[in-house]
């Protein structure tokens, strides 16, 4: 989000390769949505990561788009996020419960400082939700990205456990196939699902001014989420169910989206800024002509109605520039 003018020089990557690294392609399924026999390949070939460099200027949807027609498994669940590749392994992008540190294996930069080129270990990147090492207050602008190596399978991976996913993936299936068995998934059709979806509920980049998830999605202790939980029973009902996702730590995800749309924001306008009407997750330049000022003042209006209802901070996705 650009707050102001930018009294500086923008560059933008043009690194526009993908390369396999290890070996050539081996036979795969493609965008045909039918059912492999490559009987051919050996239980080591098709287990073994497949380790695949691109260039941090590739726009990150053709790669995935790359990726499940080579039937590649690990970032069809990202399809259709928009950015590029670069800008991915920065900000760990993540949707329907896969981030990209899970298929990073190492990120390749140019360190501005000791004029350079070094690279990061998946480990070394100190991956965390919507966070890196590359994000830190000390660290932010040293590195530039100049490729990614990703480890992606041939083994069919499919990740289908968020939110209502593996039902709607069954029901393309079965239209598609006339079968329900997740074998034979390939990743295109989980892609074709995910970009449906996300038409569905999020606005186009290029038709409506947006940047996507506004707000990161808050974690908080159980304790905490039960009182949640609770007040939203008494208002709506005992059999009310709060969207939520248990943290292998004892922590709950609650969705940004749900509180934002509890206190009444979803649809709702403020000069040229909006508040996205099928998913209150998106803060929208409504009418194309929004100031600064109106997004911002739209997004403290938010923060402090959440914080006013639940006793949750809600902190921005975005970058302010």
């Amino acid at each position: 989000l650009f707050t102001d003018d930018f009294k500086g020089t923008v560059l933008h990557s043009k690194i526009d390769f993908i390369e396999i690294l290890n070996g050539s392609p081996e036979p795969h399924c493609d965008d045909r949505d039918s059912l492999c026999h490559c009987e051919e390949r050996s239980d080591v070939a098709i287990s073994s990561p497949v380790l695949v460099s691109v260039g941090a200027g590739v726009v990150f949807d053709d790669f995935c788009a790359w990726a499940a027609k080579e039937g590649l498994w690990g970032v069809e669940n990202l399809s259709y996020i928009p950015g590029e590749v670069g800008a991915s392994a920065v900000q760990n992008i993540g949707a329907y419960g896969v981030e990209v540190k899970d298929v990073i294996h190492k990120v390749y930069c140019y360190d501005t400082v000791e004029e350079e080129f070094v690279s990061f270990s998946v480990e070394e990147c100190g991956y965390g939700y919507r966070d890196s090492f590359f994000k830190r207050p000390e660290i932010k602008g040293r590195y530039v990205v100049t490729h990614v190596v990703f480890a992606l399978s041939r083994e069919p991976k499919p990740v289908l456990e968020y939110g209502h996913l593996k039902e709607a993936v069954a029901d393309c299936h079965f239209e598609r196939s006339g079968s329900g068995d997740e074998k034979s998934l390939t990743p295109t059709m989980i892609r074709k699902v995910i970009i449906r979806i996300r038409k569905e509920k999020l606005p186009e980049p290029s038709v409506k001014g947006s940047a996507g998830s506004f707000f990161k999605n808050p974690v908080v202790p159980m304790e905490q989420f039960l009182k949640i939980e609770a007040a939203a029973k008494a208002e709506h009902g005992s059999d009310y169910k709060v969207p939520h996702y248990d943290l292998p730590d004892g922590m709950v995800k609650i969705p940004a989206a749900w509180m934002i749309e509890q206190c009444g924001w979803k649809g709702k306008r403020s000069g040229g800024a909006a508040v996205w009407d099928k998913q209150p997750l998106v803060i929208v330049n409504h009418t194309g002509e929004a100031y600064p000022e109106e997004i911002i003042g739209l997004e403290k209006r938010i923060i402090a109605s959440v914080r006013t209802r639940f006793g949750v901070e809600l902190h921005p996705e975005v970058e302010h520039v």
